[in-house]
C-alpha cells in the first residue's frame, strides 16, 4: 500500500466502519477511488475475464457498494415511480434482494442523462443508507433486506435530478442538498433517521437560480486533530464541524453544478469549481474563515473536469476531463507534467489499484494506465452497455454497472 493511501486512511479513520467492508461507499474505503487490492484484471471483454454478468431491473447511476459478500445498487422502475435497493451475491451474481424503498406518485423531471438512482448508498455494520434525494432517505438491515427508518424531509427541487451520494462520519449521515430553491448541507442521526443539524449555505451568490445547485458528495479529512466535513457547492466550498455544521473555512469561485468529489493530500484540498468554465484548485485545509486570498495554493484551468472526480496517487494528482482527457500535475504545485487523450465522453470517476489507474467512458470502453510522470498507457478494453458510474473493487474483481448490467471482472483462475 503506498504512503499516500495509508495517510489518507488515517486521516479519515473516525469515520470509518467499525466492522470491515470491500467497498462502502462511493469511490471507495476513503472515499477517494483508492484500493489496496492485488491481483486484479488488466484485460477484459465481453468474453474474457468476466465471471459473471448480472441484469440490472430498471436504471441507476449509482456506483455499487461491496460487503459481507453483498453487492448493493439502487436503482429506479416505472420511469421514477418505484426507487429500489438492489442486493447481488458477489460471488455467483446471483440476485438476492429486489426492495422498494419508496413508492413516487409524480416523479420531478431530471435530466436525460441523468437517473432517478444516481447516488451511491453507503455500507456499514449490517446496514445499507440510501439516498434518493428530494425523493427520500432511508436505511435497510442487509440480512434481510428490511426497511429500518424512512426520512422525507430534505427537500429540494434538483432541477436536473439528484447525484450527492450520502457518507457516515460517526453516528451521523451526512448529505448536500444544493437545489435552484434551497442550498444547504444536513445531517440525520445514522441510527433513527431523525434530523440532527441542517445548515444553510452563505455561498451561492447568482440571482440565477440554476446557479445555484450542485450535486457533489462531501468528503471527511482531519486537519490538526480534529475531523472536517468539506462540502463542495455553488460559488463556495466549506469546511464544517460534522458534530454541529458549524462552517469553519471557506473558499470562493464562480461555478455551479459542481459534480466531482474533493480530495485531499499534503494538506491540500483538491476541489472542481463547476460550470461554465471548471477549474482545479489545490486549497490548503488549515484555515479560518473567508481563505480565498490567503489559502489558494493553485489553481488551474487547462482540461478541469466538471463531471469526475479528480484521484490523487503519492505527489501527482491526476484529472479526467469530460472529455476524456487525463491530466497529471504535481500535487504540490500543480504543474502539468503530461496531458493525453484517452476518449470519451466520461463521467464515471478514475480508480487507482494494484498499480494501475482505470478510467472509464460513457461508450463502455476503459484504459488502464501506469501511475508516473510520463504517460503510459497498458490496455484497453469495453463492454457493451453505457457506463456512467464508478467501480468498485472486491477481492480481486473489479465491480462494474453498465446502463442495463452488473460485471464482475475477474481473471480466470484467480
Amino acid at each position: 500500500m503506498r504512503v499516500q493511501v495509508v495517510s489518507l486512511f488515517l486521516a479519515g479513520l473516525l469515520c470509518r466502519p467499525a466492522v470491515a467492508v470491500d467497498w462502502p461507499q462511493f469511490r471507495g474505503p476513503d472515499g477517494q477511488g483508492h484500493s489496496s487490492a492485488r491481483g486484479l484484471p488488466l484485460r477484459w471483454s465481453e468474453k474474457e475475464n468476466v465471471r459473471w454478468k448480472t441484469a440490472i431491473p430498471g436504471l441507476g447511476w449509482s456506483s455499487p457498494v461491496i460487503g459481507d459478500g453483498q453487492v448493493w445498487l439502487t436503482t429506479a422502475t416505472g420511469e421514477g415511480h418505484s426507487l429500489r435497493a438492489v442486493c447481488v451475491d458477489a460471488a455467483s451474481g446471483r440476485l438476492l434482494r429486489d426492495v422498494e424503498v419508496f413508492r413516487v406518485k409524480d416523479p420531478p423531471p431530471i435530466n436525460p442523462k441523468n437517473s432517478y438512482a444516481s447516488p451511491t448508498s453507503v455500507l456499514e455494520d449490517g446496514r445499507l443508507y440510501v439516498h434518493f434525494g428530494t425523493l427520500g432517505t432511508a436505511c435497510l438491515e442487509t440480512a434481510s433486506g428490511k426497511i429500518l427508518w424512512t426520512n422525507q424531509e430534505l427537500r429540494l427541487d434538483h432541477k436536473e435530478g439528484t447525484g450527492s451520494s450520502p457518507i457516515l462520519c460517526g453516528d451521523l449521515l451526512i448529505v448536500n442538498c444544493d437545489g435552484l430553491d434551497v442550498q444547504y448541507v444536513a445531517a440525520l442521526e445514522k441510527k433513527t433517521g431523525r434530523l440532527a443539524w441542517k445548515v444553510k449555505r452563505t455561498g451561492a451568490r447568482s440571482e440565477n437560480p440554476d446557479f445555484r445547485k450542485a450535486y457533489s458528495t462531501p468528503l471527511v479529512i482531519r486537519v490538526g486533530g480534529k475531523e472536517q466535513v468539506v462540502s463542495v457547492g455553488a460559488d463556495r466550498t466549506s469546511g464544517y464541524d460534522p458534530a454541529t455544521g458549524k462552517e469553519i473555512w471557506w473558499v470562493d469561485y464562480n461555478g455551479f453544478s459542481n459534480t466531482p468529489r474533493p480530495v485531499f493530500g499534503h494538506g491540500l484540498v483538491f476541489l472542481c469549481t463547476g460550470y461554465f468554465h471548471p477549474e482545479v484548485w489545490a486549497v490548503r485545509s488549515d484555515g479560518k474563515g473567508d481563505v480565498t486570498k490567503t489559502h489558494v495554493v493553485w489553481r488551474d484551468a487547462r482540461q478541469a473536469p466538471a463531471n469526475p472526480s479528480p484521484l490523487l496517487v503519492d505527489d501527482i494528482l491526476y484529472t479526467v476531463s469530460d472529455t476524456g482527457i487525463v491530466t497529471a500535475r504535481t500535487a504540490k504545485t500543480g504543474r502539468q507534467l503530461w496531458s493525453e487523450r484517452l476518449g470519451g465522453p466520461v463521467t464515471s470517476s478514475p480508480l487507482d489499484a494494484d498499480g494501475h489507474l482505470y478510467s472509464f467512458d460513457e461508450e463502455g470502453k476503459a484504459s488502464v494506465l501506469r501511475p508516473g510522470p510520463k504517460f503510459e498507457l497498458l490496455a484497453r478494453n469495453s463492454l457493451d452497455g453505457r457506463v456512467l458510474a464508478s467501480p468498485a473493487v472486491a477481492g480481486r474483481a473489479l465491480f462494474l454497472r453498465t446502463d442495463g448490467h452488473l460485471y464482475r471482472i475477474e481473471e480466470r483462475g484467480k
